[in-house]
């Protein structure tokens, strides 16, 4: 059967059968932005303390009071900083989004276990399951969300759109769970990474990190975003070393892949998706956006050189400071115009796929 655009990019089949029960209606109450304000939706990366980058890009975003957020889509550790900026947002502006964003690295920083600790982790998660070396599922991640973030004032009143993605263990698919259906749960799906933590089950469905289907979820992002402009903000560093050859090394270099591989056939897909909205008859509302859309993209390992030297796994607070500035600094220069250039669909459609690096630090567009 052939499937429109709208299946393509929205995952969506006339004929499959689903046994779920129909989800609630989202009705979001979203800020809509006058006539002299610039709507943005954002897609937000995973990858454990490297997260605090992305810290860094909201706080200074926030700053903007010209800037209204629309949407935001996150895997991992951007679920984390998509959900404390919704919060915070939801219960006191953009002043109190802040406060949450800091609070809770803060806090986990401090809540994590020393540095002598990393390597006796990193072995134990080689040669043990966590369901071995940690049988009673503790997770401090709970504890810190669930005293950061009201997840019943969130769902009932949402700032904006979210869109947290997760992995089904049965399929590798990903599954989006939206304003109205988050919990403190789909959170911990999201950042569940299965060599560390239990697996989620929520609803009878078993859930890891979401990184490994969507890192970040940037297409459900284009479906479900109102805004013209997207803002990908990439943590995970796609410069390794060139031939590594320790245990260290190639399992490192793997995380990197895993986790970058997803964003790049996002791009790739989108930019495919645009040559056939283009060709669609009637002009849907999903082609028209496709035309107009523009892609922003942040990279930390550009603003933060040392980053793929680094491990995802540090919490010294010294060092998400250094990542929380370096984030800051990469926001203010997107938002001054003084990155390098941007990407629209329709270039890259002409070109049949973006730049092969796919690192654009993009300015602010005037459209």
């Amino acid at each position: 059967m052939k499937l429109s655009l709208h299946d393509l990019l929205t995952g969506s089949h006339p004929d499959q059968v689903t046994h779920n029960h129909p989800p609630t209606p989202i009705r979001a109450r979203i800020i809509k932005p006058g006539s002299n304000k610039r709507r943005l939706s954002l897609a937000l990366q995973g990858g454990g303390s490297f997260g605090a980058f992305t810290w860094g890009v909201l706080d200074r975003l926030l700053d903007e009071g010209d800037l209204v957020l629309d949407a935001v889509s996150g895997a991992s550790a951007g679920a984390v900083n998509a959900v404390l900026l919704a919060s915070g947002l939801s219960e006191g502006g953009r002043r109190s989004a802040q406060e949450s964003l800091e609070r809770f690295w803060k806090r986990a920083s401090d809540a994590a276990p020393t540095a002598q600790s990393g390597p006796a982790l990193a072995m134990a998660t080689s040669v043990l399951s966590p369901y071995q070396f940690n049988p009673f599922n503790l997770n401090p991640l709970r504890s810190l969300l669930a005293s950061e973030i009201d997840f019943d004032a969130l769902r009932a009143n949402p700032s904006l759109r979210l869109l947290i993605g997760a992995t089904r263990v049965r399929d590798g698919k990903l599954h989006i769970f939206r304003e109205k259906a988050l919990t403190l749960d789909a959170v911990l799906a999201s950042a569940c990474l299965p060599v560390i933590h239990h697996a989620v089950t929520i609803d009878g469905e078993v859930y890891w990190d979401g990184g490994y289907s969507a890192n970040p979820p940037l297409i459900p992002l284009v479906a479900a975003s109102r805004a013209s402009e997207a803002l990908i903000v990439q943590i995970m560093p796609t410069v390794g070393a060139e031939m590594p050859t320790s245990a260290s090394e190639i399992a490192k270099r793997m995380e990197q892949i895993t986790f970058n591989s997803s964003l790049l056939r996002d791009m790739d897909a989108l930019a495919a998706m645009r040559t056939l909205s283009s060709a669609e008859a009637g002009g849907s509302n999903l082609s028209r956006k496709l035309q107009k859309l523009r892609l922003h993209h942040i990279a930390a390992e550009t603003q933060y050189p040392m980053l793929s030297q680094s491990s995802a796994l540090n919490l010294d607070w010294q060092f998400l400071l250094e990542l929380r500035d370096a984030g800051r600094a990469a926001a203010d220069q997107w938002l001054s115009g003084t990155a390098d250039g941007s990407v629209s669909l329709a270039a890259a459609a002409e070109q049949s796929q973006f730049p092969d690096d796919r690192i654009l630090n993009a300015r602010p567009s005037n459209t």
